[in-house]
């Protein structure tokens, strides 16, 4: 049997003009995890459609397509495509979860929620001849899941190659969070076995990793078995966390900065607190954002901010304020977001229920446009806000004046290095993507995410 697994590229990243780095960060983990499952009789092959061009002149028996909410349209297309030639199609992902019967137009088999249960079963159906239409996550466990298929990984296309998940879903419940909607119906978090997350560590080459975890503090207990089984590999790594374990877990944090942690991935998501309440981000509510940032800038680990532009109490001031907040504490890189109501989400359904949501094009759901009417903003308002906070957050005087936050030297230097190597050297980094040897600029990543020699991992 021939199994050809496909990830649809978003809009943007199939511009002819243009790629942004950020299309090509990561390898599609998903599809190399369920290709894990696959007997060795059967020939496999991946296809990332944003590092890649996707054939059709193959013949494959099983077409199994990764769909997004941004690439349903394309991944769609695909999938009618092959099915008009008699192959069989499997849809699976955020978007099919949540719109299953728009999903179940355009293939023979669908899966809803993750696939760690579903997928073995569909395997047996199919090679009975009796494969079911419709799949259902039910039993939410990663023990006994087999090594992903990193042989399948194209790695020189990627920056970081060494990417790894060790959990599934997060332990809060946001409104607005689409993975909320994919973990219906069952554990919204669960983590992987500590002996079989420390060899996947263990398997991969050389010493920077970025775990994909929503929340890789969200079970303590599994946060610290972990960080103590990693320290002394040399490993320098990027994560994401919250507000919360930053400031109440103390001992783990220092666990995970001596195991090698250099860069976390913060949702403060609004510096208006009232917007914390509405969206039901409980674990941000009466924290102080400044303590925590000072915290992890003491410990040597750079502060990704994710930040949310549009909830119902933002008003006009809301960009200037955000982006003059992020600067003056010294947040090295920020990723900011129009708020985008996601189908299946309870964010979704209230928009719905009021009569807000402007349109349902999948492809402006993109947290780049403006989706629905907000309450304080006009829809043009909020969208030239946004863009305007990316520029002056990476304007050179601002990376400067973020970078005149630190104290040392070199912390300074790290500063611009790290802000200005990911939005100021763009092109560079669209001709390395188009040559595939983005790569090569991994030693750069590492020696930043050092400090210059400042943080150096324990060996």
């Amino acid at each position: 049997m021939r199994v050809k697994m496909i990830l649809p590229a978003l809009t943007e990243a199939t511009s002819p003009f243009f790629r942004p780095i950020k299309y090509s960060l990561f390898p599609p983990l998903g599809l190399a995890t369920l290709a894990g499952y696959l007997p060795d009789d059967v020939e496999v092959s991946i296809w990332d459609e944003h590092v890649e061009k996707v054939p059709f002149d193959d013949e494959p028996d099983l077409v199994v397509i990764q769909v997004y909410i941004t690439s349903a349209r394309r991944a769609y297309e695909m999938a009618d495509r092959y099915r008009a030639r008699g192959v069989r199609v499997a849809l699976g992902g955020l978007h099919v979860t949540s719109l299953p019967e728009e999903a179940a137009a355009h293939a023979d088999t669908i899966f809803l929620g993750p696939g760690e249960d579903m997928w073995p079963q569909f395997l047996a159906d199919l090679r009975a001849g009796r494969p079911a239409s419709r799949y259902t996550s039910q039993q939410r466990t990663l023990l006994g899941v087999p090594p992903i298929r990193r042989d399948l990984i194209k790695r020189n296309k990627y920056l970081v190659p060494n990417s790894i998940v060790v959990s599934r879903g997060c332990p809060h419940v946001c409104d607005f969070c689409y993975k909320v909607a994919f973990f219906k119906g069952g554990k919204q978090y669960y983590v992987q076995p500590l002996e079989s997350a420390l060899a996947e560590i263990e398997r991969l080459p050389g010493r920077h990793l970025y775990f994909l975890d929503d929340h890789l503090f969200g079970s303590p207990p599994f946060a610290e078995a972990l960080f103590d089984g990693m320290r002394g590999m040399g490993r320098l790594w990027q994560a994401a966390g919250t507000v919360k374990a930053v400031l109440e877990q103390p001992r783990l944090l220092e666990k995970a900065v001596a195991a090698g942690l250099r860069s976390l991935f913060v949702g403060f998501e609004t510096v208006n607190a009232a917007n914390l309440t509405d969206q039901r981000k409980y674990q941000n509510v009466g924290r102080d954002y400044d303590a925590a940032i000072r915290r992890l800038h003491d410990l040597g680990v750079m502060v990704n901010g994710s930040f949310v532009f549009g909830m119902d109490h933002d008003g006009a001031d809301v960009f200037d304020r955000t982006v003059e907040w992020a600067i003056l504490n010294g947040v090295e890189t920020a990723t900011f977001h129009i708020l985008t109501p996601y189908p299946d989400t309870a964010l979704y359904a209230r928009m719905e229920s009021e009569g807000r949501l402007l349109h349902r094009d999948w492809e402006l759901y993109d947290t780049r446009h403006v989706v629905f009417r907000p309450a304080a903003l006009q829809p043009a308002e909020l969208e030239r806000g946004y863009w305007r906070a990316y520029r002056d957050f990476y304007r050179w005087g601002s990376i400067w004046r973020g970078a005149s936050t630190k104290a040392a030297p070199k912390d300074r230097l790290r500063h611009v290095a790290y802000s200005a190597g990911w939005k100021k050297f763009e092109p560079f980094w669209d001709a390395a993507i188009r040559a595939g040897r983005v790569l090569h600029a991994l030693p750069l990543l590492e020696h930043i995410l050092e400090g210059f020699g400042r943080h150096r991992a324990e060996p």
